[in-house]
């Protein structure tokens, strides 16, 4: 089995090298059989990282052009020629995923990606075909301003309420899910309103979403973080409309 990295940037050339060496690093070898599992015995899944720059003005091209310029059997690196939003360079980069798994990762250092294995664990045992890394479940992490908490907590109540769930994270970048989950799924968000687009549409597909303790070390605005308050009223537009609308 493959599982896909999907890696929307956005001027990050101060931590896409050492990213993408994090990804690198991880071990995917799982070993655990449910009574549904999908693993027959120890099996190492086979990695593919889709990067997808979103029109970085920073010098992360330059960087990414270099390593086209030596091609790696595990990197697929695709060219916004515009900035387009987080969601526009993700919905690029399942179209060029060819995993039986996705995962979503950012190009800062906020997550780690040594929980992979906490997100593939319930879907490989099959447990579950859609897996979210959750900030607030008692996972180690530096401590988030009140402001971002906040808005991240209002809008996960906002999705509880609409969507009939239970979620205490729906903006986690770490969302997990096998390839069929999103496969013909109309996304049309071109920003930061992906997150609460793909979570709408997931639960009305009659997907269970597991949560899963991950570590989070949040940045500030100072340190490169681009989504805004702006981003929440759009967030719960996207809720709302999604709640009635495909």
């Amino acid at each position: 089995m493959k599982l896909s990295i999907v890696m929307p940037v956005y001027n990050e050339r101060a931590t896409l090298a050492e990213i993408v060496e994090r990804v690198r690093d991880v071990d995917l070898t799982l070993d655990r059989a449910g009574a549904n599992s999908l693993l027959r015995g120890p099996v190492t899944l086979e990695r593919e990282i889709v990067i997808v720059d979103d029109g970085s003005t920073d010098g992360t091209r330059d960087i990414l052009s270099q390593w086209m310029a030596k091609p790696s059997s595990d990197l697929r690196i695709i060219f916004h020629a515009e900035n387009g939003g987080k969601g526009a360079a993700l919905r690029t980069g399942f179209e060029h995923a060819t995993g039986d798994l996705i995962v979503i990762q950012d190009g800062d250092l906020e997550y780690d990606p040594r929980d992979y294995l906490k997100l593939l664990e319930p879907i490989l045992e099959g447990r579950t075909p859609v897996v979210y890394g959750s900030r607030f479940s008692g996972g180690p992490r530096a401590a988030m301003s009140l402001t971002h908490t906040l808005g991240n907590k209002a809008l996960t109540v906002i999705t509880n309420i609409l969507y009939g769930t239970s979620l205490s994270d729906m903006e986690t970048c770490y969302k997990c899910f096998r390839r069929d989950v999103i496969s013909g799924m109309p996304l049309r968000s071109r920003r930061f309103e992906i997150e609460p687009e793909l979570t709408a549409k997931i639960l009305k597909r009659g997907y269970t979403i597991f949560e899963v303790p991950i570590s989070y070390n949040g940045r500030d605005f100072h340190e490169g973080k681009k989504i805004t308050w702006r981003d929440g009223f759009a967030a719960v537009r996207t809720l709302v409309k999604y709640r009635f609308v495909d």
